[in-house]
């Protein structure tokens, strides 16, 4: 069973931001081969944290020695090649796979320039975040196909436009 565990800075205003985050983390594991990890004994948690530009840039400085804010960044707990045994082994215990940490400024600046609601583009980042949180990475264009594909399909399933759909204005 997974279960968010969402926190949030003041930046992000009230929304129905924890069960927008559980439904985008469920519908993007339901498109991989860890789909089972919805419906396993196991706790398997993911932490959300939705916080400001400044945080993120500050982490992404640390951890990605990139000197500025994201909108989004995800720190898998689990290593990729260890997922597969997590419901053999893990029947009622607990697994954190995860966190994903959002920027509001950048999410609230992409999605004004898309022309697209916030809680849209939240969903797609979390969906995004969540891949990443299972091993799926953009490195390559073959990788980012992958993704996007998995992406599109999750997001589909939420009711959430295409998000790579190239707009012809």
């Amino acid at each position: 069973m997974i279960h968010v565990e969402l926190t949030r800075e003041e930046a992000w205003p009230d929304e129905a931001w924890e069960q927008r985050a559980l439904a985008a983390t469920r519908a993007a594991v339901a498109h991989t081969p860890h789909g089972e990890l919805l419906t396993t004994r196991a706790a398997v948690e993911v932490s959300v944290r939705l916080t400001d530009d400044a945080e993120v840039h500050a982490l992404n400085r640390q951890y990605r020695g990139k000197d500025k804010p994201t909108n989004v960044l995800s720190f898998p707990m689990v290593q990729p090649d260890l997922l597969a045994t997590v419901s053999q082994n893990s029947d009622d215990g607990e697994l954190l796979l995860g966190d994903i940490v959002l920027a509001h400024g950048v999410c609230a600046r992409e999605a004004a320039e898309r022309g697209i609601a916030v809680a849209d583009h939240f969903t797609h980042l979390v969906v995004h975040g969540t891949l990443h949180l299972l091993g799926y990475d953009h490195m390559t264009d073959e990788e980012g196909d992958a993704m996007e594909e998995i992406e599109r399909a999750a997001l589909a399933d939420l009711g959430v436009a295409d998000p790579y759909l190239i707009r012809e204005d």
